[in-house]
């Protein structure tokens, strides 16, 4: 019978308590930024934080991905290179890496995950890194369910895909804009979003085409209801956005696609899921309460649907309702939802801008808001703060337990007791007793499964208890207490110090498919230019963060296309000769050119 693949649901963990609260709802494996050198710069953990959740998560098989995925000036080498051995040293599961000189360094034998930092959206390049001795290739987000396929037929290298979460609007690693404008680099984990911002679209005559929107700001990814395919497809990570978001974001997103991933695989043999342990949830999870801007499926199905969030930038929730009517400063609603005090909700003014309201109080479909704003009747509003629903998240004690058999046996000086848990793994240990006859074997028989099946705050459940004639002898209950505490502690120990097996990283020097690299190739040290030549490449400019040469450069490369989203698309429209002027971007200081290229369906930010 051939070996099944496996599925993980990868969550994010800005920190320790992100991390835990994930695993306990569900998470197969959890990606965490190191104390430097992650693209998230703001969400950095100790070394200390980050063994203690590999503790944690080794207790069910779930792994722990450290993010190493910023490019390297070369004074940062060395201690890149002693970061790693040290994270190795606690444990963790897998880097996940950008900068090419990570392919070159003296590295601990942890397999490298090539981040979707490392621009994986091109065929060759992602068969390039598949052949180089990357274990996983974290693809980027814009790639179609067909295009997953065609990768998956040519490659049996581990594939990682975003299911869930904010998307860049640019591909990834291709965004300089953030360096631009404010020498703060996405490519070093400071990207100021200024695909966030508002900009006016101008055509060569300088008239304004559209007037103050957030031109280059996507709605947020939900592939909610396309797992199955991606499960079909061979996809090995299901991976969620989001290492600067709470912990309530990352308990209800994963409890949510841990329930969606549990329902595809029940009854599948193909397919399994890698970590073990049955969650205990204590609220019903709902991504639409949790922070997004509108939810899109980008190009999954190979096709554009409403993807930009060209209106605001922020989180709008859920639509609750409209306005009926507005009276004696309350706000009569049509609605079917049930809304709360201490709501908070948005809408939409005249002017287009997005305005936010708290409810005081609520009484039928009346609701009294802390201020009426410049609400009008016919207003859509949306809930983006759900107050019972984050009251419930935050007092929620979600739970995680491993199955586990005990068998006791009686040995010459006592008792030998094993926990075998559902993954196989077994611990053993032997307790000096002295074993007096039982006058009642039946009582003697409910007290010991009694006591040995208290799983209490352990990570155990207990499911059976296999005496094998030790019901003979009378125990007391502290005893079997003393026994079980200590069986429980020394195998929740050897769980979470456990590890696989360490396996050198196989770099094969493989051609890569270009012979010059321009400033996107994201080279800003001598390691990273060294892994390019060695594979044939004859020329490698500097990275646009290390470049002395900024202008007139592609400051961001996106599929997102603003003439198609504004129906100026010149495959769409007869006109061609109007839709194909020359538009730019202005944020009020300085303007961005638009490049578009139809053929291959892309646009380029210029400046």
């Amino acid at each position: 019978m051939p070996t099944p693949n496996f599925i993980e649901l990868l969550s994010p963990a800005k920190d320790v308590e992100c991390g835990i609260a994930a695993i306990n709802v569900g998470a197969d494996a959890v990606y965490i930024g190191g104390p430097q050198f992650g693209a998230r710069e703001n969400a950095g953990n100790s070394i200390a934080d980050i063994e203690r959740l590999v503790s944690y998560a080794h207790l069910y098989s779930s792994k722990i991905y450290v993010t190493l995925n910023t490019i390297l000036f070369e004074n940062e080498l060395e201690k890149a290179r002693k970061m790693a051995w040290d994270l190795y040293n606690v444990g963790v599961d897998a880097f996940i890496f950008q900068d090419m000189s990570f392919m070159e360094m003296d590295l601990p034998p942890v397999p490298l995950h090539a981040s979707t930092q490392t621009n994986n959206y091109d065929l060759d390049r992602i068969l390039f890194f598949a052949k180089s001795g990357v274990e996983r290739i974290v693809l980027a987000r814009e790639l179609s369910l067909e295009q997953i396929k065609r990768v998956r037929e040519l490659t049996d290298v581990e594939l990682e895909c975003f299911i869930h979460g904010a998307l860049c609007v640019s591909l990834s690693g291709q965004c300089y804009l953030s360096c631009s404008v404010g020498n703060r680099s996405a490519n070093r984990g400071a990207c100021a979003q200024p695909c966030r911002k508002l900009y006016s679209l101008i055509d060569e005559k300088g008239d304004v085409v559209v007037s103050n929107k957030y031109l280059l700001s996507l709605k947020d990814l939900s592939l909610s209801e396309h797992i199955s395919e991606l499960v079909d497809a061979g996809v090995n990570s299901l991976k969620i956005e989001g290492r600067l978001k709470d912990v309530s974001y990352v308990k209800n997103v994963t409890a949510w696609y841990r329930k969606r991933l549990d329902e595809v695989l029940e009854g599948r043999h193909d397919v399994v899921r890698p970590s073990y342990g049955e969650s205990h949830i204590g609220f019903v999870p709902n991504p639409r309460k949790s922070f997004n801007r509108g939810t899109t499926t980008y190009f999954f199905t190979g096709k554009r649907d409403d993807i930009a969030s060209f209106d605001t930038p922020k989180s709008l929730g859920e639509q609750v309702g409209i306005v009926k009517d507005i009276f004696d400063g309350a706000l009569k609603l049509d609605t079917s939802e049930k809304l709360s005090n201490n709501d908070g909700l948005v809408y939409f003014d005249r002017k287009g801008e997005l305005n936010g309201l708290k409810i005081n109080r609520v009484e039928g479909n009346l609701i009294y808001p802390n201020s009426l704003g410049n609400i009008t009747k016919g207003s859509v509003l949306y809930r983006n703060y759900d107050h019972q629903f984050q009251q419930e998240l935050s007092k929620d004690k979600s739970f995680r337990k491993l199955r586990i058999v005990i068998n006791m046996n009686v040995v010459d000086d006592g008792i030998e007791m094993t926990a075998v848990a559902e993954s196989n793994e077994s611990f053993s240990k032997r307790f000096a007793v002295n074993l007096v006859e039982a006058d009642n074997v039946e009582k003697s028989a409910q007290n010991i499964k009694s006591q040995l099946s208290k799983d209490g705050n352990t990570p155990f459940l207990v499911t059976d208890v296999c005496l094998n004639g030790a019901e003979r002898y009378f125990f007391r209950p502290s005893e079997l207490n003393q026994m079980r505490r200590s069986l429980f502690d020394e195998f929740a120990e050897q769980l979470s110090h456990r590890r696989p097996a360490s396996q050198l990283n196989k770099k094969s020097v493989v051609d890569y498919p270009a012979k010059r690299l321009g400033y996107e190739a994201n080279v800003s040290n001598s390691l990273a230019r060294r892994f390019y030549m060695k594979r044939g490449v004859e020329h490698v400019d500097d990275a646009y963060e290390v470049s002395g040469d900024r202008s007139e450069k592609r400051l961001m490369t996106t599929k997102h296309c603003i003439r198609y989203e504004l129906g100026l698309c010149t495959k769409q429209r007869k006109d061609k000769q109007k839709s194909a002027s020359q538009l730019m971007l202005y944020d009020g200081v300085r303007k961005f050119r638009l490049q578009f290229d139809c053929a291959n369906c892309q646009m380029f930010v210029i400046g």
